[in-house]
């Protein structure tokens, strides 16, 4: 018997391993499309004032400072749950007011404090935004943010 490893059986070894492992990230491509499915996002909730909010979201280049489901910058609070902060699944008007409230009367001048440009959006970009917002809450995270401070 030979000390070292053969030609054949180091291609043997190359081929196997290479055919265990694409057979291994087939079967696990299969079982996050299969998850995905069972668990999948509201699509049919995605209203043409969603799709409006996320482009108000885009151009403003809100995810600069703030983060949407843990994605983004963290230097200012997290989004994806803005809306149950303001109790919008209880109350959705006061929420809905509340979170474009807020948003209109940025910066708040209170020295110390990071500030949120004035980006002078319109009524319909806020209902809009607010839209987005409370469509993002109603994804299916797996409890992310862990907590309601975001």
């Amino acid at each position: 018997m030979s000390e070292g490893l053969t030609k054949s059986t180091a291609r043997n070894i190359f081929f196997g391993g290479t055919l265990f492992f694409l057979i291994v990230l087939v079967a696990l491509t299969a079982h996050s499309v299969s998850y995905i499915t069972k668990n999948s996002t509201d699509v049919a909730g995605i209203t043409p004032g969603v799709a409006h909010g996320k482009a108000v979201w885009e151009r403003n280049s809100c995810i600069n400072c703030h983060t949407l489901l843990g994605e983004g910058a963290y230097y200012a609070p997290e989004l994806g749950n803005v809306w149950a902060r303001y109790g919008g699944f209880e109350d959705a008007e006061a929420a809905r007011d509340g979170i474009k409230h807020w948003i209109k009367n940025q910066p708040t001048g209170i020295e110390g404090r990071r500030q949120m440009p004035d980006f002078k959006l319109s009524d319909e970009e806020l209902d809009a935004l607010v839209d987005f917002f409370r469509w993002v809450n109603t994804i299916k995270t797996q409890d992310w943010p862990p907590n309601e401070a975001g």
